[in-house]
């Protein structure tokens, strides 16, 4: 049988959420002694310890089936692959920063300025998109040091919680895009290795499907079930079980965590009693 091989980044806090990720998938990795490839015993799978920069070549060219990477990577190296799933985590966006005393009026700030940025495809597209003429400083690392030693005038960069650009007393003034972590697959994936992909997927649906939702057991007279329906409307309608003690049932339903204590103060309202609300690991829908 062939092997789905994955290549995810080999250390950081992307490599952390990846394999928390399979984990949650129900599949054990065996990593090698040097951990540059990672093994299943129970799911035809091998991973591959990437940089993350260099995840895109290898799916473009092949190497690896799939990857998972930052999209702004994706963005910036513009290989020829496939994005078939975005991951909801390792969010955060791709701004322009200038110092904090500078006054700024706009995007004309930018014309004749020098700016520092490990993203040169990005940055200069959205410089030609905007008119927009700078000398552009590619620099590997530490981006957001280059005002304040004199190598440029501001800086594009991945911003997460802004914390870092403070400590170097910059300031965020414009987002030019967005990224996530994402599923790419490579254009040569044969049947066989699709069925893996579509497998695994489907695995990672059930997991994000799962997040921030709770399900809830609930006993309720049966003279408010039609109240407490239309608060719970649960997946596709909730579930309803006679107790013994008559003229009450248990009801149990799906809600998001974000709605929660809303929806729990109502159905104290309509006579709920004896609420249990339980994490949900895994959810088809």
């Amino acid at each position: 049988m062939k092997l789905l091989k994955i290549a995810i980044q080999k250390s950081g806090r992307l490599s952390e959420k990846s394999l928390e990720l399979i984990k949650e998938c129900d599949i054990k990795i065996t990593e090698g002694k040097r951990r540059l490839i990672g093994v299943s015993n129970d799911y035809p799978l091998e991973l591959l310890y990437l940089r993350d920069d260099d995840i895109p070549q290898y799916v473009a060219d092949g190497v690896a089936d799939i990857g998972i990477v930052g999209e702004n990577e994706v963005m910036e190296k513009n290989k020829n692959v496939k994005l078939v799933q975005r991951l909801g985590f390792a969010t955060c966006r791709l701004s322009l920063a200038i110092p904090q005393d500078a006054e700024y009026n706009g995007l004309q700030w930018f014309n004749g300025k020098r700016i520092a940025t490990s993203y040169p495809g990005i940055l200069k597209k959205f410089l030609k998109e905007n008119n927009i003429s700078m000398t552009i400083e590619e620099i590997s690392g530490s981006v957001e040091i280059a005002p304040s030693i004199g190598l440029a005038d501001c800086i594009f960069d991945i911003v997460s919680s802004g914390s870092t650009l403070v400590s170097n007393r910059l300031k965020e003034v414009e987002v030019v895009t967005k990224s996530e972590a994402v599923i790419i697959s490579s254009p040569k994936l044969d049947a066989e290795k699709q069925k893996l992909l579509d497998g695994l997927l489907f695995r990672i649906k059930t997991v994000q499907q799962s997040i921030g939702n709770k399900y809830i057991l609930l006993n309720a007279p049966n003279k408010r079930l039609d109240d407490i329906f239309r608060i719970l409307p649960g997946m596709k309608s909730p579930t309803v079980l006679p107790l013994h003690l008559e003229g009450w049932s248990s009801v149990h339903s799906v809600v998001n965590e974000k709605e929660f204590w809303g929806i729990i103060d109502k159905l104290k309202e309509c006579g709920a009693e004896g609420i249990l609300v339980i994490p949900i690991e895994k959810m088809i829908l």
